[in-house]
């Protein structure tokens, strides 16, 4: 039986969003596997200067991708990030807040927890 994932809380992995649907796998968890190149494990709530960060860095979470099935994101929806993506914003004073209790445990492999608590929803 296949063990379910946990959320930094350390209880079982709650789901970030499914409308638009998130998650690498796109079922609406942050849940991370070996294919998962970024580690989308961090269920953050969008802010406007969040997404402009991003797209500076390359990456356009706000424009639709129709072939995708992606609507574009705009703030107030929630999206599993990439940790390091969201530790760069954190860096540089624009991370978003995030879902603890969505949030897979992984993320404490690179942000201690007092760090996330910070950003609580």
């Amino acid at each position: 039986m296949e063990e379910k994932p946990k959320n930094v809380l350390g209880t079982q992995l709650c789901s970030c969003c499914f409308e638009p649907k998130t998650g690498f796998y796109r079922d609406g968890f942050c849940k991370t596997g070996e294919e998962d190149i970024g580690t989308h494990i961090v269920c953050a709530v969008m802010t406007d200067e969040f997404l402009e960060f991003t797209k500076s860095k390359g990456n356009d979470l706000s424009t639709p991708i129709p072939q995708w099935q992606f609507p574009g994101l705009k703030a107030g929806d929630k999206w599993c990030l990439c940790i390091r993506r969201w530790l760069e914003a954190e860096k540089a004073g624009k991370a978003p807040k995030i879902i603890l209790e969505a949030t897979h445990q992984n993320a404490l492999e690179y942000a201690n927890f007092e760090l996330l608590l910070e950003y609580k929803a």
